[in-house]
């Protein structure tokens, strides 16, 4: 038992069992979320976020389940109002697209399932679904407490009668990517940062993510956007379109603070390689003006979307780049409808729809 919850172990590592992660583009069961509660994450404004919030509900909703961590009754009464009465509501049958929703009383800290919430992994031979339950300290401590957000992966794999997985390290989704075939992308200012896992060496964190997340090949890039608090998310400024291509964030400007740490990144990917040898192929993303509230430039990236099984939910910031990102971001997905949602308010939180979710994958 660990913190009261039946926990199923093995002496075998997932990826000797034939366990991976799979893409977020690849075929999804559900999205999973944790209803926003904390005020502290939107000072003064946590009132203005539950209507693109509920938006991005409904937008998957009406193709694939959504599941939501809620703490109690009364927090599903208030969601519920929340959907019902969201200015997107009146533009769809609301009630029709509710019976894709359900709740699940997890009681969370904060609202960024991407990091605290289950990795689910597949076996595509055996079928099976199971969870890996890594660490979660709120990015290196910073925003206490976190006890409630660390245990929910092991929450859901009871709920979920799945196998849970777990590594004894931090480590949050928000920081990797996937390719699908082997090949996964990250950063150096998150997963070599002393306030995660200070005790491993690269070599160490590297051989973690090839026994969990079942990959082959390794992908670093460097710094992430200037306000991301994550230090560093790789969601935030690289991710996966399909198994060879990435969109990366570029900065236009010379004079903006992003402009020098993008370049540096989109050089390091004209360079590397993946699984098979073969380059990467990159489309180039635009970077929105900055976003400014409180004196605070917030971590504003159109890189920061989610990929359900039909759309792309995309953050837009009422800016003049949003049309133009969202047209780039339609190319690159032709068999998913690309959605910008408006995520100025959203931001405050520092972060935005992919933060705020993670996949469950078919099997």
């Amino acid at each position: 038992m660990e913190n009261g919850l039946p926990i199923s172990r093995t002496s075998k590592l997932p990826n000797e069992l034939g366990f991976s992660f799979p893409p977020e583009f690849a075929p999804q069961t559900a999205l999973w979320l944790s209803w926003p509660h904390k005020e502290a994450s939107w000072p003064g404004k946590i009132d203005t976020i539950y209507d693109p919030y509920c938006e991005f509900i409904l937008q998957v909703a009406d193709h694939q389940t959504v599941n939501i961590n809620v703490a109690d009754e009364a927090m599903k009464a208030f969601a519920l109002d929340k959907i019902r009465t969201c200015s997107y509501a009146a533009t769809v049958e609301v009630e029709e697209l509710l019976k894709q929703v359900h709740f699940y009383f997890h009681p969370t800290n904060d609202a960024w399932c991407r990091d605290h919430g289950p990795a689910f992994l597949i076996n595509t031979t055996t079928k099976e679904k199971a969870i890996v339950d890594w660490g979660y300290n709120a990015w290196g401590g910073k925003y206490p407490p976190f006890d409630l957000d660390d245990v929910i992966p092991t929450k859901i794999g009871a709920a979920l009668g799945l196998r849970v997985f777990h590594p004894g390290i931090v480590m949050e989704g928000g920081s990797v990517e996937f390719n699908g075939r082997g090949t996964l992308l990250t950063t150096t200012a998150c997963l070599l940062n002393d306030n995660r896992n200070p005790h491993l060496s690269q070599a160490e964190i590297e051989a973690y993510l090839r026994d969990y997340y079942g990959v082959t090949h390794i992908l670093w890039l460097g710094d992430g956007i200037v306000g991301d608090d994550t230090d560093g998310h790789i969601d935030d400024i690289t991710r996966f379109v399909n198994e060879t291509t990435v969109v990366t964030v570029v900065e236009e400007n010379p004079e903006d603070e992003n402009y020098h740490l993008l370049q540096e990144n989109l050089a390091l990917l004209k360079q590397m390689k993946l699984e098979n040898g073969e380059p990467l192929q990159i489309v180039e993303l635009p970077m929105p003006s900055p976003v400014i509230w409180d004196d605070q430039r917030l971590p504003a990236s159109y890189a920061n979307f989610y990929i359900s099984n039909q759309k792309v939910i995309v953050p837009t910031f009422r800016d003049a780049n949003d049309a133009r990102a969202l047209a780039i971001l339609q190319q690159c997905f032709p068999d998913r409808t690309v959605v910008g949602i408006d995520s100025t308010d959203l931001i405050w939180g520092l972060g935005s729809f992919h933060c705020l979710s993670q996949q469950e994958p078919a099997v």
